[in-house]
């Protein structure tokens, strides 16, 4: 393994005549003065634990089946094709819910994965009310804002069609992007179930090979499209590889030294990623109550987990 690393990058250097780019320096540093980037793993069986899960969850409540949102991308490609295999394609509807933003071949990848798994799916563009609430909210409204809006839209798309037909809404998150909060709450957060919200993006990524999603669908920059050139790690300010080694550090209970040595990185950005999961917190919990009666929802009333 070492040798063939090593040959790659001689290979490289004799064809830049010695000139040395920064991707080889960096190479080398990592080759001669660091140890590997520890990732997540995906764990054998994980599809099929996610499609009993899915199917388990739809026979308890009794629905007609599932609805998600379908953006071209990887996170949601996955989460269609588990929901697919799980209950059947016939109980599965796909919503392709785009804005004036929108990337053009991310439509048309969405419509390409729905008929794929044979799936119906409806195209519900959301430009007429973002602009609506735009206008009436008054004043300005910066991208961000913008951005959440347009997550809030879709979310109540998604509702309705699942009041309408009786169907559980299905979340895309991953793990990743639920610790650190990227995500909008009572938007793109708002869900009935959640498939691949226990797997990092770099699993998701090791799962879709697993189910055979195209490779153009995993290459794909991630973005969430809520504006014209956004990305996930340009949002986020770091790769989702160093991103899950420093999450998968913390959920391990590891010192922030040997997280940093793991992640390729400094301390200072491995307290940056805590303080997000620290701050973020909020989004992933019942919203706070005021106790005043003997048990309080949210608080001490506890759920079974066979609850429906």
């Amino acid at each position: 393994m070492l040798i063939g690393v090593v040959e790659g990058l001689v290979s490289r250097l004799a064809l830049s005549r010695w000139r040395l780019d920064a991707k080889t320096i960096t190479d080398i540093s990592r080759l001669w003065h660091s140890s590997p980037m520890i990732l997540p793993k995906l764990k054998d069986g994980t599809e099929q634990v996610i499609e009993k899960f899915l199917s388990e969850k739809l026979r308890k409540v009794g629905a007609k089946g599932f609805v998600l949102g379908v953006s071209g991308g990887i996170d949601s490609a996955v989460c269609l094709r588990l929901c697919t295999r799980a209950v059947g394609e016939d109980k599965v509807l796909g919503l392709l819910m785009p804005e004036k933003d929108s990337p053009k071949e991310d439509l048309e990848d969405s419509k390409e994965l729905c008929s794929s798994e044979g799936v119906k799916f409806k195209a519900v563009d959301i430009t007429a009310p973002v602009e609506a609430f735009k206008k009436e909210i008054g004043g300005p409204v910066d991208r961000k804002s913008l951005a959440n809006i347009k997550a809030r839209c879709r979310m109540i798309v998604m509702y309705h069609y699942a009041n309408t037909d009786g169907r559980l809404v299905i979340g895309t998150s991953n793990k990743s992007e639920m610790l650190v909060g990227y995500f909008t709450k009572f938007g793109d957060g708002g869900a009935d179930l959640e498939p691949i919200g226990d797997l990092y993006k770099t699993e998701v990524r090791q799962l879709a090979k697993v189910i055979d999603i195209p490779d153009r669908i995993i290459r794909k920059v991630p973005s969430a499209g809520l504006w014209k050139g956004q990305t996930d790690e340009g949002e986020m300010g770091i790769s989702y590889e160093r991103l899950d080694t420093i999450l998968l550090g913390i959920e391990l209970g590891l010192d922030e030294k040997k997280i940093a040595e793991r992640a390729e990185t400094t301390l200072k950005e491995v307290r940056r990623i805590a303080n997000m999961v620290r701050m973020t917190s909020h989004k992933r919990k019942f919203q706070p109550v005021a106790k005043v009666g003997f048990r309080t929802p949210g608080l001490d009333w506890r759920e079974g987990d066979e609850d429906i």
